[in-house]
């Protein structure tokens, strides 16, 4: 095997592995709808639930890439755990906000001081939460905050357990069709920078390196295959995550017509949004002390997303 091996190489002797994380009905999913999962390596795909989990998966050394919101690698930091940004998944922000139960008074954020608001801990509704609630002059200590999974979040919604409820995703259309609205949404508050994250042994083994470079490559393609055939992306996707193939279109149309889902090479203006974030976590006493996230983002894959067509 060669010191740069490339991935004809690797077809060769078939013996790397890329491990990699995923959401259920992810980048597998796409991969194989686009045609695009005949890699030249071995390939294991593990489900996560969430972006926290698959930085703890790659700093115990069982996942070789994964993808998370902003958030999971700040913590990362002061965990001191081993993860490194390799990419930005630039998408679309309309699926998150702060629901109201259909008989409730609230007008605006500033009527939750007091009350019972369900999120979604150290993930973007923490943070566009705490945003929130700073436009209005209150803070997470002026409102009753309870840390819930999605799952336990809406069935405290559904129970009349909260008065308001900070998520995202398809939990939303769901509440809403059982008279849930949307008391201010987080379109405007989040960059929708998603991030690309890896093992730093995997990036220093030259063969996973091709392999990751490839792997991005192909996610890439995937990418753009999918915003070309949305209506049958949505079709394959509902039937993966059990929900109605409607609302899932309904939701990928009005996130397209935000912003298209991209895979971008690390820049500076990624850099500086996400230390925007752990700079909000820091004064809100979420993380005790400030971190220069920098440390986080590599850019050895910048050149390989840039040339992939």
């Amino acid at each position: 095997m060669a010191a740069n091996p490339t991935p004809s190489d690797i077809a060769a002797t078939n013996t790397t592995q890329l491990r990699v994380a995923k959401y259920k009905g992810g980048w597998d999913l796409n991969l194989k709808s686009a045609g695009l999962d005949d890699f030249p390596y071995q390939t294991q795909f593990t489900e996560f639930t969430g972006g926290n989990l698959m930085v703890q998966a790659i700093n115990a050394g069982a996942i070789d890439l994964a993808s998370a919101s902003e958030i999971p690698p700040i913590f990362a930091i002061e965990s001191k755990a081993s993860v490194k940004i390799i990419a930005t998944l630039k998408g679309p922000t309309v699926g998150q906000v702060v629901l109201v139960p259909k008989n409730s008074t609230a007008k605006t954020i500033a009527d939750l001081k007091g009350k019972k608001v369900g999120y979604v801990k150290a993930t973007t509704a923490h943070y566009f939460l705490i945003k929130m609630l700073e436009k209005v002059g209150l803070t997470m200590k002026d409102i009753n905050a309870i840390p819930l999974s999605i799952p336990d979040g809406l069935s405290a919604f559904r129970k009349g357990e909260l008065d308001a409820w900070a998520t995202y995703g398809y939990s939303i259309p769901q509440a809403q069709k059982e008279g849930a609205r949307v008391l201010e949404s987080a379109q405007d508050i989040l960059s929708g920078n998603f991030v690309i994250i890896a093992s730093p042994n995997a990036i220093a083994e030259p063969q996973k390196k091709v392999a990751i470079a490839d792997f991005l490559c192909r996610l890439k393609k995937a990418q753009n295959w999918r915003e070309s055939n949305l209506k049958q992306w949505s079709k394959t996707y509902a039937s993966a995550i059990n929900v109605d193939e409607g609302i899932v279109y309904q939701d990928a149309q009005q996130g397209q017509k935000q912003r298209r889902q991209e895979i971008l090479p690390v820049s500076d203006e990624a850099i500086a949004s996400q230390q925007q974030v752990a700079d909000t976590f820091f004064q809100a006493g979420v993380i005790p002390s400030k971190v220069d996230v920098k440390q986080l983002w590599v850019n050895s894959f910048n050149e390989d997303i840039a040339k992939c067509q």
